[in-house]
């Protein structure tokens, strides 16, 4: 008897193995850009630890001292009111010791320099800024202009470029 239904048509062998390999080398292509993807963000995030370690080890050489700094200015503003505070009369009577003092303030201020603490010294009349300067109280004066520094109570000091402590300073209030 005759089929109505013809046979189905059989797969050579040679395409079938064709297809399978182009589906074999489509998968390692996707897994090979997958892999290849994975491995360059992996790289890219080595280079930026590797940055962030790097600018961590130089702020940390620039600034670790910060904490020893600021407990050191106490003793700059306690030796320069010492000197400060010295009449004449005294300087005359213990000039040795005013000179200790001195020499102690002037090595003081060198070693600060030395690891990058400079200080920030306004003078009365310069404008008042407020990233470098702190108002005690402001006060009208005649013959100055809002904003002027009218007394320095203390200086200030930069660690490096960052601010360790602002001067304090009294500001006229007076307008300009």
């Amino acid at each position: 008897m005759a089929q109505d239904n013809p046979a189905p048509e059989a797969i050579e062998p040679d395409g079938l193995e064709e297809f399978i390999e182009a589906e074999e080398l489509e998968a390692l292509r996707a897994e090979r850009d997958e892999l290849r993807d994975r491995f360059m963000r992996a790289l890219a995030d080595a280079e930026n630890a590797r940055k962030r370690a790097d600018r961590d080890r130089r702020e940390a050489e620039q600034y670790g001292s910060t904490r020893l700094a600021r407990d050191l200015l106490p003793v700059y503003d306690n030796l320069r009111r010492a000197l400060d505070a010295a009449s004449d009369e005294t300087r005359a009577q213990a000039a040795a010791l005013i000179e200790g003092v001195e020499l102690t303030l002037r090595e003081l201020t060198n070693v600060m320099t030395k690891h990058g603490v400079t200080p920030i010294a306004p003078a009365v009349g310069d404008q008042f800024d407020p990233q470098l300067h702190q108002a005690m109280f402001e006060a009208p004066v005649p013959g100055t202009k809002a904003g002027q520094i009218i007394q320095v109570m203390t200086e200030g000091f930069l660690l490096h470029d960052r601010l360790l402590r602002p001067a304090q300073v009294g500001v006229s209030s007076t307008p300009g």
